[in-house]
Parts: structure tokens; sequence; C-alpha cells
């Protein structure tokens, strides 16, 4: 074994992984303040990404100011979205609130495609293309950069739930009568969760295009934030970094030593068995909460 090149893909992959673990970190928030899996965080990734490069085009803003204010739409976004269409469907069966953001996920592919077409954009974001040498092994600038963005965010998001709003936020998760009762109100805290998660999108559209460039494709990360969420936990934000760090370092690796032999696409296949064997074997995910009920 070539432990040179082993060492080169799990360091890329490790720091690869926390940058998908960001997509995961939107799912969290959504999930730890609402208890609604999220199937839109894909879209709302690309749609960050997409009104970054509206903004700077539009007003010529360079991307250093493009990017916040990008950032203050997509929070307005986010609380519009829980508004408009969520908000209806409280009470209702969580399968129903499922495919409400199944379908957001849809429309919001399909209206990008409809405003900026199909056609790959540039995001330059002015991290060099070369990479840094750790002795023999190449390491990747914009995964470095990526990863400690998504550590400082983590780092925030964790003392944010800390913080009374974020409290108050899990004991709405907790129980929506609960927290009614206690004057709580449980609508502007659903929306604080969507307008959050939304804003984190940007951040990883933003440094996703950077590295891939901006298109349809962004929203495809929607896999990755799924299977990182369900296997840290859905409701754990240690365990979104910690799952998007194995799993960065199981694609790498089977994408660096499989892809020779079976050819392409062996990333996908560590993505979905992860998602399958973490759903048979530990539904809550490795630090997500395990309730018991009496039946």
């Amino acid at each position: 074994m070539d432990f040179v090149l082993f060492a080169e893909l799990s360091i890329n992959g490790a720091f690869s992984g926390l940058m998908y673990s960001l997509i995961a970190l939107g799912i969290v928030i959504i999930y730890k303040s609402s208890s609604v899996p999220n199937l839109a965080q894909g879209a709302m990734t690309m749609l960050g990404a997409y009104m970054v490069l509206a903004i700077a085009a539009s007003t010529g803003a360079p991307l250093w100011l493009a990017v916040p204010l990008a950032m203050v739409v997509m929070f307005s976004t986010g609380m519009a979205i829980e508004r408009l269409s969520l908000r209806r469907l409280a009470g209702q069966p969580i399968v129903m609130i499922l495919m409400m953001t199944l379908g957001l996920e849809i429309f919001i592919r399909a209206l990008a495609m409809a405003i900026w077409g199909a056609a790959p954009r540039r995001l330059p974001i002015g991290i060099s293309d070369d990479p840094l040498f750790l002795g023999p092994i190449l390491l990747n600038q914009a995964f470095i950069v990526g990863a400690a963005i998504a550590v400082a965010l983590f780092a925030v998001t964790a003392l944010f739930f800390r913080t009374r709003r974020g409290i108050m936020l899990r004991a709405i998760s907790d129980d929506y009568t609960a927290s009614w009762s206690v004057g709580i109100s449980v609508e502007r805290g659903i929306a604080l969760s969507w307008a959050l998660s939304s804003v984190i999108a940007t951040v990883a559209g933003v440094l996703w295009g950077a590295v891939q460039g901006v298109d349809q494709s962004l929203a495809l990360l929607l896999l990755k934030g799924v299977t990182i969420a369900v296997l840290g936990g859905l409701d754990s934000i240690g365990g979104a970094i910690l799952a998007g760090i194995l799993l960065g370092i199981f694609e790498a690796i089977a994408s660096g030593f499989l892809d020779p032999v079976i050819g392409a696409g062996s990333r996908d296949l560590v993505v979905a068995a992860t998602l399958i064997a973490t759903i048979m074997i530990r539904p809550h995910g490795l630090f997500g909460r395990h309730d018991i009920e009496r039946i």
C-alpha cells in the first residue's frame, strides 16, 4: 500500500468532509429546532451561490461584499419559505412536511435553471489552485480554507444553542404545545431556524462553488448532507462534524483505490452504502437522541 497516497487522500478527504458537513449543519439546525427533516438544503445551497453571483453582477459589488449581502437575502428567503409554505402545515403528519421540503428542493432547482440556465459559472473567491506541500503530501488549499470556515461555523452554532434563544428552539423541538403554553412563539422560532439554515447554505454554496463551479450539481450535495446528518445524529452538531470527517475520508480513499479498478462512481457508492447501513444498524446515528416511547 502506498502510505503517502493513503495519507494524502485521508487528509484531503477529512477537509472536504468538513465542507460537506456544512450542508448537514443546515439540516441539523432545522431538525434541532423543529424536528422537521429538511430535504431542501441542497437546493438552498445552490441558490445561495447563485445569489452571490447575481448580486455581484447586478450591483458591481466585489465578492467580499456580495457574500454578506447574499446572506441577508437568504436569511429573508428562509423566513419567507417557512411563512408561506411550512407554517400552513402545522399539525399535519410529519410525512406531509417532509414531502413539502422535497417539493421545495425540486421547485428551487427548476427555478434556478429557468433564471440562470444550466451552464456552470465560476465563483473565484481568491483561493489559489496551487497545492500546499506537507512533505510529499499535497493538500488542497480550497479544502483547507473551507474546513476552517466550517469548524468556525460549527463553533458559533454550538454556542448559539446555549443561549436563551437557542434553548427556546430546543424547547420547540421537544414539544410544540408545551412551548406555546409557556409563551414561546413557535412560529417565529421555526422561521428563525430556516433563516439560519439558509445563511449556512449560502456559505456552503460559496465554498463549493469556488471548488466545482456554480450549477445544478451543487444541489446534489444534499445526499451527502443527509448522509452526514443521519450518521452523526439528526440533532447533534458535534456528530455532524465527526460524521463529515469520516464520510470524507471514506469516499476519498474509495475514490483513490477503487476507481482505477472498478471505474468512476465509488464515491457515490460509499455515500449510499453509508446511509443505508446507518439507517439499518443505528437509525439515531452516532450521537443522536434515542427516544424511547411507551406504546
